[in-house]
């Protein structure tokens, strides 16, 4: 399932990514208001959103995604990676490390967590 679910964030396919959770999810994306894909959600169809809000903020072909490790116990699976994103509004680019908590139950998604620098996240689109 992690591997899927890697493979279509690396194609960009929100539908395909959103097809892999359950109906009730727990989903946390820590942020801001000046992030407006953060935040928690708990439904499927919420999923894709979430991808299509965030996507046109990024400068295409100028992330850079280089994945760590992947860590398996059981339905838990923690992908380790570091992020490099330029922000389309200010030119800034950013790096972050990032942790992905996946947990799987009845072979689809129903817990998503990230865990990232999201203040390195927001100086990167403040334009001062």
């Amino acid at each position: 399932m992690a591997e899927t679910f890697v493979e279509r964030l690396g194609r960009q396919d929100p539908d395909g990514i959103q097809e892999l959770f359950a109906e009730e999810i727990d989903w946390h994306v820590p942020g801001s208001d000046a992030l407006p894909w953060t935040g928690r959600r708990t439904r499927r169809e919420e999923v894709a959103p979430y991808f299509t809000t965030m996507w046109p903020h990024f400068a295409p072909g100028r992330s850079k995604v280089v994945p760590e490790r992947v860590i398996v116990d059981g339905g838990d699976v923690v992908l380790l990676a570091v992020w490099t994103h330029t922000v389309v509004a200010t030119g800034k680019e950013f790096t972050t490390s990032a942790a992905t908590h996946l947990t799987v139950e009845d072979n689809r998604i129903v817990r998503m967590h990230l865990y990232e620098d999201t203040l390195t996240v927001e100086k990167a689109f403040n334009a001062g």
